[in-house]
């Protein structure tokens, strides 16, 4: 049996553990789900009515029904990256639980692929993160919303939104890591949650003080978060497409050699 099988083989198998434990475990993919939810009905029928009025391209006196309306469309692809940002949060608990516990001391012992430790928790966070999008983007389409995006264009949504699972996914694996306890753990990726509010996912950045408008545009979410609205309202992303890809290649990229010089180090605190 070759390398690639036995790592394909004992990264199955961390996988199902992963999955294993989140079934056990229910309340904190719930919780996960419930917070964008809970974001989108509250900016949606709380603020959207203004909101949605102050959208470039909407007739100023469109407040109301018709406001919401408009910013349902415009908000909903950014409470989706929210909730890919809640799920990869999560993973930086799981991996510091089992780094803090000694399981991943006990891991290293055993004659498994080493990177399927970390590759099952990664594998698990991907499909935890297809479950809670599926689920809020459900949502979304009961409130009203109603993307125009060709096949193609789904598609590359879809993309969009794998490369950035992948990306922060890898960044909490190694968060977790340096974590040195749960508690930590469960603190410090929590900027992932809070970066998007200062990009363009609740309002235009051309709105913001000039300051603050510059640290917009140029944060890695901004970009993902306009390709991802631009495709599912059917247009072409254009460069920001690009910038997405880009930023989302890089963190992992990082992320992934960090999380493994820390996986060779760390030790049961």
């Amino acid at each position: 049996m070759s390398t690639t099988t036995y790592a394909v083989r004992d990264s199955t198998t961390m996988l199902r553990r992963n999955l294993k434990h989140m079934q056990r475990y229910p309340s904190l993919t719930l919780m996960l789900i419930g917070q964008p939810v809970l974001f989108l009905l509250l900016f949606v029928y709380v603020f959207g009515g203004t909101m949605g009025a102050g959208l470039p391209g909407g007739p100023a006196d469109a407040g109301g029904a018709a406001g919401r309306a408009d910013y349902l469309a415009y908000i909903s692809p950014a409470i989706l990256i929210i909730t890919v940002a809640s799920v990869a949060l999560s993973t930086a608990i799981y991996i510091a639980k089992d780094a803090t516990e000694g399981i991943i001391d006990r891991f290293r012992t055993m004659p498994i692929a080493k990177a399927s430790v970390l590759t099952g928790h990664v594998l698990a966070a991907m499909v935890q993160t297809a479950i809670a999008t599926a689920v809020v983007l459900v949502i979304a389409v009961l409130l009203g919303y109603r993307p125009d995006a060709t096949l193609a264009q789904w598609l590359g949504a879809l993309g969009v939104l794998a490369l950035l699972a992948l990306a922060l996914t890898w960044l909490c694996v190694a968060l977790g890591l340096a974590a040195g306890s749960v508690e930590t753990a469960s603190n410090s990726p929590m900027f992932l949650v809070l970066l998007p509010f200062v990009s363009s996912a609740f309002v235009p950045t051309e709105s913001m003080p000039t300051g603050v408008a510059w640290f917009a545009e140029h944060q890695p979410f901004t970009p993902v978060i306009d390709t991802l609205r631009t495709l599912l309202a059917g247009g072409e992303p254009g460069a920001d497409l690009w910038w997405a890809i880009g930023w989302c290649v890089v963190i992992t990229a990082l992320s992934y050699a960090w999380a493994r010089r820390l996986f060779a180090t760390v030790r049961a605190g």
